[in-house]
Formats: C-alpha cells, sequence, structure tokens
C-alpha cells in the first residue's frame, strides 16, 4: 500500500518514514497533498498544526476524492481527537508516535472501501443525510482511539469517570451518561443510574435468589445490576427484541 506523509517537521517526518521503510507491503510517496491525486494513496499520516496549512481542511479535501485514502492524523495536540470525527479520520496518534502503535494502527486500516467510509463518517453516500456521530474517542498510551459505537456493548460511571466496555476491552471516555442517553436515544437504554447498554447487546433480564436483577448481555458473561425503577421499561424493551 502507498502511504502518502504530509508533515512540517523534518525530524518527524524522516522519522515516519523510516519507520514504514522497514516494513513490507508498505511504500512512501510523496509529501504534499495535492500529490494525492496523482498517487493514488491508500493512507495519509497527515500532522494537523502546520506553517500555512490546516490538516483538518486537508482531510477534509482528501475525503471528497473519488477513492479516499485512510488519514491518519500526527499530532502533538490531543484536543483535535472530536474535529476527527467530522473528516472521517481512521487514527489520531500523539506525537512522539511510537513504531508499535504506528505498525499497529497501520495493519488494521487496508484500503478504505465505500461501506467502511459511510461507518466512519455516519453519511449515507446516496441520500447524504448526516447522523449521529459514529465513535466515541478516548485518550490513552496509544494516542487518542477512536472506538465504533457498533463495538460498543455498554457504558459505565464511576464518579467523574465514564467507562466503555467494547469488544476489544474498556477505556475511559470523556463522554456523560447524560449526554450519550440524549444523543443516541433508543441505541441505549438506561439501566441504573450509573449504566447505559447499547439495545443490540440486550439479550435478557433475570432476577438472583437474593431478589436482585440483572442484565444479560450477548457474548457477555458479566450481568449488570438493574435498578428497580428501570426493570419494567427493561422488561418491555426485551420483548420487543
Amino acid at each position: 500500500m502507498k502511504v502518502l506523509v504530509v508533515d512540517d517537521e523534518k525530524l518527524a517526518r524522516e522519522r515516519l518514514q523510516r519507520i514504514i521503510s522497514t516494513l513490507d507491503n508498505y511504500e512512501i510517496v510523496a509529501e504534499a497533498v495535492r500529490k494525492a491525486v496523482e498517487h493514488s494513496p491508500d493512507i495519509v499520516l497527515l500532522d494537523i498544526r502546520m506553517p500555512g496549512s490546516d490538516g483538518l481542511q486537508a482531510a477534509d479535501q482528501l475525503a471528497g476524492l473519488a477513492s479516499p485514502p485512510a488519514v491518519i492524523f500526527c499530532t502533538a495536540f490531543a484536543e483535535h481527537a472530536i474535529d476527527a470525527f467530522d473528516v472521517s479520520a481512521a487514527g489520531y496518534l500523539l506525537k512522539p508516535i511510537r513504531r508499535d502503535v504506528l505498525i499497529d494502527t497501520l495493519s488494521k486500516i487496508g484500503t478504505v472501501n465505500s461501506v467502511q467510509r459511510r461507518a466512519v463518517t455516519g453519511v449515507d453516500e446516496v441520500s447524504h443525510d448526516c447522523r449521529a456521530r459514529t465513535h466515541t474517542s478516548a485518550k490513552t498510551r496509544r494516542g487518542i482511539e477512536l472506538i465504533p459505537f457498533a463495538e460498543v456493548q455498554f457504558f459505565q460511571a464511576d464518579h467523574k469517570y465514564v467507562t466503555v466496555r467494547h469488544e476489544s476491552g474498556e477505556v475511559l471516555i470523556d463522554d456523560t451518561l447524560r449526554g450519550l442517553e440524549a444523543e443516541f436515544g433508543e441505541k441505549l437504554v438506561r439501566i441504573h443510574r450509573n449504566a447505559l447498554v447499547m439495545t443490540d447487546h440486550l439479550e435478557g433480564i433475570e432476577r438472583d435468589t437474593s431478589g436482585h436483577y440483572r442484565v444479560r448481555m450477548r457474548g457477555i458473561d458479566e450481568k449488570l445490576d438493574v435498578s428497580r425503577r428501570h426493570v419494567s421499561g427493561l422488561r418491555r424493551l426485551v420483548q420487543t427484541l
């Protein structure tokens, strides 16, 4: 696959090029966004803040190509992660970028097809109807991780933190349960004041010998507590699934 590296910092650019040059099946191409059409890269490693240029705007232009590449932002600034959703970012890595993290991110991308683009952007290419965002973000040792809501199982709050459990593990996020509930509506169901479950993961509700209610979820051994005030509504919902 062809990889386009766009970064005004020479040392950062050369480091990325050195890493990629050691990998099989990856080829470095020219270092300018305007060359993207000519070289048709599969992946673009893009800095966000560059003199006289804006990485977010460049990514937006790349997304408009007939065969848009997957864009991975490589930046020292964490605050643009949410904006990355709007330009279909496939990754968001914080500098200094570790070799193992870059390789892992590259290996998970491949060529982005139209179905994958719709999953990332939340825009139907036929109707162009905008939907709710399809990812949440978390700051981890890997940088800013983008977690598809399609892989989320549940959200659980503990004091001022919210944990998202997903198919590959769990991370802390900045979203609030109230904000998630307002944004995604019927895609989420509240089972407790401190927990929201994705409705497509619901399997059933049961009562243990102590009289406590718990929810069963597909593919998850853990059973979360259900508060009594949410039992009746949850039962009705389960019957419709």
